[in-house]
């Protein structure tokens, strides 16, 4: 039987076949997890992830000492304006060693930013590649932007000096136009960026016919801050929402989702207001263009219908004395039609009269008594029935000539 190593003689041993088998630097791409900065020194985990199902399949500790840590992690950040931080992609140089009391590890020599710059790039692509599927990318492009967007639903840190600048220039604007603005307060940087953005536009939709736009707005932070507004659920809730958002995020590098989704991009919350004042001003202009319009309008009118009037007044003179020959010639006329008319009514009537006389001159007691025919009166009124005499009265006969007096016996 082997003489028994002990733990330690072992782990020496493996430590010695390490730094023999594997002398050199090695190149390793690897996604960081648990990213603790303690003592100027960067303690951390590289994990590599089956992309079919997430899970892990290689882990490794590691460590970026403090000499090395204070120049990577600036130079890392200000070249891709991502923190240095759990959940991203790098290729690093690492070195292989075994410590006999804390085992295998990866001590980090140095970074390439731009194979990090090229996985951000990537997952961008693939966020809005994603968008445009769904058909949502360019909804919030879409919306009209408010002819005077003055009621202002501002998502921003409540002490963010970007939130005070934007205020300032919308308040203290030259023009004096009247500006309504409401915070709803986020974090704008860390971890916490996205799901309280999501909260702010929440609570505004819910309010949504109290505003005209929503800004979205973050100043005076580190360009490494950005990754909070590269997410689909922050971009899906943007590129849909309904009120037209505008976003100053403060910086002049690439684009983040969310600038690439929403209906405008400003660099800055300055010019975020800056951007509100102008477009109340073109409305301004319009009006006072318009204004202007519609007083020389009315001036021409109003001189043309002067004119008008003078020219008519040149000539009622002589319309009215065309109008009055005119009348008078019908009067004329119309007084000899009268005049003809009454005479030929007034023939017309005698003629009437005359056929009225002879009828009733045919119709008279007289006439019909020269005929033969005889008038029975009965105290001094005509008798037409028998019935209407009596024993001993006395009736009076009238003849065409004479009257003869009878009493009457039966």
């Amino acid at each position: 039987m082997q003489q028994p190593f002990t733990l330690y003689e072992l782990n020496a041993l493996v430590k010695k076949s390490v730094s023999q088998g594997l002398p050199d630097e090695y190149w390793l791409q690897a996604e960081l997890n648990d990213v603790r900065v303690h003592g100027g020194h960067c303690y951390l985990e590289f994990v590599q992830k089956d992309p079919r199902g997430n899970s892990l399949i290689a882990k490794a500790r590691g460590t970026i000492w403090a000499n090395v840590f204070g120049m990577l992690k600036p130079y890392f950040e200000e070249t891709t304006g991502q923190s240095f931080a759990s959940n991203i992609k790098v290729l690093v140089q690492v070195r292989v060693e075994f410590h006999e009391l804390y085992g295998y590890s990866l001590t980090v020599c140095d970074i390439d930013p731009a194979y990090t710059l090229g996985d951000m790039a990537m997952r961008r692509r693939e966020i809005l590649k994603q968008l445009e599927e769904e058909g949502v990318l360019t909804l919030n492009k879409e919306l009209e932007m408010p002819v005077l967007p003055q009621r202002i639903a501002v998502i921003s840190s409540a002490t963010a000096a970007g939130y005070g600048d934007f205020s300032h220039q919308l308040v203290s604007n030259p023009h004096g136009f009247y500006f309504q603005p409401e915070l709803f307060p986020a974090i704008m940087q860390g971890e916490n960026t996205e799901k309280t953005i999501l909260a702010a536009l929440e609570k505004i939709m819910q309010r949504e016919e109290e505003f005209d736009v929503v800004v979205i707005i973050r100043g005076g932070g580190a360009t490494s801050d950005l990754s909070g507004f590269d997410t689909y659920l922050l971009a899906a809730a943007c590129a849909q929402f309904p009120l037209p958002i505008i976003t100053g995020i403060g910086h002049e590098r690439d684009d983040t989702v969310l600038d690439a989704v929403s209906h405008t991009r400003v660099k800055t919350p300055t010019a975020a207001a800056e951007y509100l004042v102008n477009r109340v001003g073109e409305a301004a202009g319009r009006l006072y263009t318009l204004t202007k319009q519609l007083e020389r309008g009315a001036y021409n009118r109003l001189t043309q219908e002067r004119t008008l009037l003078q020219m008519l007044a040149t000539q009622i003179p002589a319309i009215v004395h065309q109008r009055m020959s005119k009348e008078q010639y019908a009067l004329t006329s119309l007084k000899k039609e009268l005049t003809t008319g009454v005479k030929a009514l007034l023939v017309h009537k005698k003629y009437q009269l005359e056929l009225l006389a002879q009828r009733i001159k045919d119709a008279s007691p007289e006439l019909l008594l020269k005929r033969g025919y005889s008038i029975t009166l009965l105290n001094g009124k005509a008798v037409t029935s028998a019935t209407q005499v009596h024993e001993g009265d006395v009736i009076t006969t009238r003849l065409a000539v004479g009257e003869i007096h009878s009493k009457v016996e039966k």
